[in-house]
């Protein structure tokens, strides 16, 4: 029905006419608007998945390490973030940034990391570090299951021949975990690049993604039809994306296992 509603008409006195017309498709083609919005939109999403994995390869990896009753207690932790809203969650980075004098650039400078404050608020760099937070425990999850089928007396074969941290990290465990880290980058990518209530609360509506410009376009403009169109574009962009990550993916290890 969204597909269908996107080749409809719409003005602003006659409402949506069912009539199948390209004008919607031909004003997201031709309009730069559109597409820096989902520029940004993939943008935000790219990075979120490259800090993501960053952070949440270490993660998995150090939880996999730890012993039973500490390995419950630390994943209970890192799942902490999906047992809340995701409201909740993006309202509490919003008063840990808090402007100039929010909790996170007063604790930077304190800490002598940073002389003047960050602009978190409205930003894309604050999207980013509230998306990365919502997203980690996917990462987390992802390199985590992977690290079930490697065998821990491997590193120590590979210490007791002489290999440093260095090599063991490089030729052991980053080969054992790239298959959850890749899996890992889709989701959160996927789920980075459609999300709304992050966006939309962090980044307001100054720094609209593809998300937020299909809400303005169904609930504040009214214009139904071209909100269909940008959701449909999004969902049509985010398969071919994911579709083809795993078809390059499937293909790299085939050749490197054959």
């Amino acid at each position: 029905m969204t597909v269908l509603l996107s080749f409809h008409d719409w003005g602003q006195y006659k409402g949506v006419e069912p009539v199948f017309i390209l004008k919607n498709w031909h004003e997201i083609v031709s309009d730069p608007y559109y597409a820096e919005m989902f520029w940004r939109t993939f943008r935000i999403a790219i990075l979120t998945t490259l800090l993501t994995a960053v952070l949440g390869a270490p993660e998995a990896y150090i939880l996999n390490r730890m012993s039973g009753r500490w390995k419950s207690f630390f994943l209970l932790v890192i799942l902490g973030p999906l047992l809340i809203s995701v409201v909740a969650r993006t309202l509490g980075w919003a008063l840990l940034f808090g402007g100039n004098n929010g909790v996170v650039n007063k604790l930077l400078m304190s800490l002598g990391l940073i002389s003047t404050p960050i602009p978190f608020m409205f930003t894309e760099t604050g999207r980013v570090v509230a998306l990365a937070h919502v997203m980690m425990p996917f990462m987390v999850l992802s390199v985590w299951a992977a690290l079930q089928r490697l065998d821990p007396q491997i590193e120590n074969a590979a210490m007791s021949l002489g290999a440093g941290s260095l090599t063991i990290v490089r030729r052991i465990i980053m080969p054992q975990i790239m298959p959850g880290v890749l899996s890992g980058a889709i989701i959160v990518f996927s789920l980075s690049a459609s999300a709304f209530a992050t966006p939309a609360i962090i980044g307001g509506r100054r720094l609209k993604v593809a998300a937020t410009l299909a809400y303005d376009e169904f609930l504040n403009t009214l214009n139904w039809p071209l909100g269909a169109a940008v959701a449909t574009l999004l969902l049509v962009a985010l398969v071919l994306i994911v579709v083809g990550s795993n078809a390059l993916i499937e293909r790299r290890y085939a050749e490197v296992f054959r």
